[in-house]
């Protein structure tokens, strides 16, 4: 797209230095698209919203409509299978946040922030039990370990040591998101808190 370069780029621009307020403006200009609001839209996605007034209404909406975004990115960067045991449900895929979503505003809609998982090694990755090193390949915590006399121990830890993640299409993990995780919430007893 040479030609067309000079007219792109400050979509680009403006869409890389404002993700979160562009992506929660097209989907309010989708939801006029299909006379209704957005918060109709979203309703599915909010539980409780009768005590909301004004602009947290919107944050809660925007957060909703942004995580949806994230995972459809991460999703189809992964073809749709989970980066470590291959399952292709998407009903049974999410979305990891390598640097949680709260830990870092500015990184949250980045796909290479996101590692397509199934519910147990999203859970293991978000507390701790298991981590990424800079090569892709999954690594076990010591408190993991502790468990490996037990059945599901080996039926679903022992095969992923050392195994190396299926790679995406386009937005590799970030080595520097990976570094992070193992320094920070990896094989942490703090973590089971939160």
């Amino acid at each position: 797209m040479v030609g067309g370069l000079k007219q792109c780029q400050p979509i680009w621009d403006e869409f890389s230095a404002n993700r979160e307020d562009l992506i929660f403006e097209s989907e309010n200009i989708l939801a006029q698209k299909q006379d209704r609001t957005i918060e109709s839209k979203f309703n599915d996605y909010i539980l409780d919203i009768n005590d909301l007034k004004g602009e947290t209404k919107v944050r809660e909406i925007k957060t909703r409509v942004n995580q949806n975004v994230f995972r459809q990115i991460v999703l189809s960067n992964y073809n749709i299978k989970c980066a470590i045991a291959n399952i292709d449900i998407p009903e049974l895929l999410i979305a990891s946040h390598i640097i949680p979503w709260s830990r870092n505003e500015k990184e949250r809609l980045n796909p290479e922030n996101g590692i397509c998982l199934s519910p147990l090694y999203d859970k293991a990755f978000d507390k701790g039990l298991i981590g990424v090193n800079n090569n892709y390949e999954v690594v076990l915590s010591n408190n993991l370990k502790q468990n490996i006399s037990k059945e599901y121990y080996s039926n679903f830890f022992q095969p992923i040591e050392k195994k190396k993640l299926n790679l995406p299409n386009k937005y590799l993990p970030k080595k520097e998101y990976l570094e992070w995780h193992m320094d920070n919430v990896f094989n942490t007893p703090n973590t089971f808190l939160k």
